[in-house]
């Protein structure tokens, strides 16, 4: 609602917006409705809004109508004259004594009206007394009317600001977006309008600018970039800017409107944002835009289509992107995938496990496993877990695969219980799943209930700077360990790894990831780091395991280094247990010889 707009098209949808239903702000009406009728002595009270063509009875006390034609409304003199109206006897009274409401049904004898107005003196609606017998009306009852009329009025306010108004921005937020995006529909005209959103900052670089200059420093930049965008934009006062996330905004126009995705990304190129008088953030700006009809597509649709082209152009690092049906079929596929797996572990149908063996350098023998998960789709076939994990990240259905890994390798290592073949199997584990409240003690009860030792199972985890951030996390990785699981941190060396995190967690192994292995035996730079690295984590008690070793020089430096253990397709690819257990009878054979 626009309580603190002026303009008429403003006062037409905050018009709208309070005709439209809302339980927990007409609940509230209700009760002002009741305490006017007992203020003032009178049985009947209403809260009265208007359109062009009709009334809305949104709150009632002892008033039977609901809705009405506005030429019939009482209250359509005060809407229209912004006046209180009191009629103590509609009998007596030269315009009211033939009208329709007072010779039939409900029968108005007795009728005061005063306006509704906002803090730019817009009149939204009325608050009214009426009974079916005469009554005096006195100055002082006017003014107690009146008063209770700015009550109203302050507690819409209120209610708007609590829930239509970003506390940081001070802009309107997502809520108002969509109840905007509603308000275009009911007037049913055929007019088409564009949604721009606009993302100037990751939810990681805010999260790290939270973490070194606190939230304020971060609310402070979010205002800054809500007023740099309306100059940069030229936004006309009444063209609404929204804030619909951390570092993110959208505008919403008509079709024909100069804004589009292409031309507010070129005015914000090269904009900066301040922090502090002496800090200043230069912004990554990237917008997508989709144009809609609004009485065609709801307004979550609508939102939606707007964020994915947004997405699209961020993942394709692509300024301006437009919501089209290539980006729409992808959406959908997404949701279709995001189903497909909800079925197929349900029914434990087309997911399976495989295993990686880790090898020791020294030895040369097989002497721990990497579970992976892999999914055969009924109809897209093998399809990679970078295609369907990021679709489920921190939601429940992650949960739920995790629980799914945990059981399919405690089951198979049951079936190697009795062999040579058995070995300590490492599967990886989120924070969402080891920060839960006795996880480390179900996870115990389940090995002991298979009869395997805990050692068996080792942990591996992402997300370093989170977890030590996370006291519940810490919590549970130091309760896993001390039962026995072996912890490792997963990818080290991958983009920035903070090294002092180390010590701050319960390690026991850390395993160092592809992309600082990968050009060993190639790349003198990459040698000096890699052997410097390794030779620290010795000293520093871990075992090293290295990621995605593919030839044989690879190998042999790494074990010049002092790595401890390797994985990857020069060792074995990931391996079905069948094919894993005569991989592992070869392996051992030719160790014995």
């Amino acid at each position: 609602m626009l309580f603190n707009l002026t303009g008429e098209d403003n006062k037409c949808r905050a018009i709208n917006a309070l005709i439209m239903h809302d339980e927990s702000r007409d609940d509230v009406l209700v009760r002002f409705v009741k305490l006017a009728g007992q203020a003032l002595g009178i049985p009947g009270s209403f809260i009265s809004v208007l359109d062009d063509e009709n009334q809305y009875i949104k709150a009632a006390h002892n008033f039977p109508l609901r809705k009405g034609p506005r030429e019939d409304a009482f209250c359509r003199f005060v809407f229209e004259s912004g006046r209180e109206l009191i009629i103590p006897d509609t009998y007596n009274d030269p315009v009211f004594f033939k009208h329709p409401l007072t010779l039939g049904y409900p029968y108005i004898r007795f009728y005061a009206g005063v306006p509704l107005k906002n803090r730019d003196g817009v009149t939204l609606g009325t608050l009214c007394v009426t009974d079916t017998v005469a009554h005096p009306f006195s100055d002082e009852k006017i003014k107690t009317l009146k008063l209770l009329a700015g009550l109203v009025i302050s507690f819409l306010e209120a209610w708007h600001s609590a829930g239509f108004v970003d506390p940081a921005t001070d802009l309107p937020n997502r809520e108002r977006l969509l109840r905007d995006l509603q308000l275009l529909a009911p007037g049913g005209q055929k007019s088409d309008y564009r949604l721009v959103l606009i993302d100037c900052m990751e939810m990681s670089r805010a999260y790290e600018l939270a973490k070194s200059l606190g939230m304020a420093a971060v609310e402070a930049l979010l205002r800054d970039m809500a007023i740099l965008l309306r100059l940069r934009l030229r936004l006309a006062p009444s063209q609404l800017l929204y804030t619909v996330a951390t570092g993110r905004f959208a505008i919403l126009i008509p079709a024909s409107g100069a804004y589009t995705a292409s031309e507010i990304s070129r005015k914000l190129q090269g904009v900066c944002a301040h922090v502090e008088e002496t800090i200043s953030i230069e912004l990554a700006v990237y917008t997508g835009e989709v144009t809609f009809d609004p009485v065609a597509q709801p307004a979550h649709e609508i939102l939606r289509r707007g964020i994915s082209a947004l997405n699209e152009g961020i993942n394709l690092k692509i300024p301006a992107c437009t919501f089209d049906d290539v980006i729409n079929s992808r959406k959908y596929a997404a949701v279709s995938l995001i189903d497909d797996l909800t079925r197929a572990l349900e029914q434990d149908a087309g997911l399976y496990l495989v295993y990686q063996p880790k090898v020791s350098m020294s030895s040369g023998k097989p002497v721990g496993l990497e579970a992976l998960i892999r999914w055969h789709h009924p109809v897209y076939g093998e399809l990679s877990p970078s295609l369907f994990l990021p679709l489920i990240d921190n939601t429940e259905l992650m949960t739920k695969l995790s629980d799914w890994v945990i059981h399919g390798v405690i089951k198979q290592l049951s079936t190697w219980q009795a062999t040579a073949l058995l070995l300590p199997v490492s599967i990886n584990i989120r924070i969402a799943d080891f920060s839960q409240d006795g996880f480390a003690d179900r996870l115990e009860d389940k090995m002991f209930q298979a009869g395997l030792p805990t050692s068996l199972l080792g942990i591996e985890c992402l997300e370093t700077d989170r977890i030590v951030e996370n006291r519940t996390a810490l919590y549970g990785l130091e309760m896993l360990k001390l039962r026995g699981f072996v912890i490792a941190l997963d990818d080290f060396g991958a983009g920035y790894s903070n090294i002092s995190y180390l010590r701050r967690m319960p390690l026991d192994v850390i395993k160092l990831d592809q992309s600082l292995i990968r050009e060993l035996s190639g790349n003198t730079a990459t040698r000096i780091i890699a052997r410097s690295v390794i030779q620290m984590l010795k000293n520093l008690d871990y075992i090293v395991i290295a990621e995605g070793v593919e030839d044989a020089d690879t190998s042999h430096l790494l074990q010049s280094y002092g790595c401890d253990q390797a994985q990857g397709y020069y060792y074995s690819k990931a391996l079905e247990p069948k094919a894993l257990e005569s991989w592992l009878y070869w392996q051992l054979r030719d160790s014995l010889r």
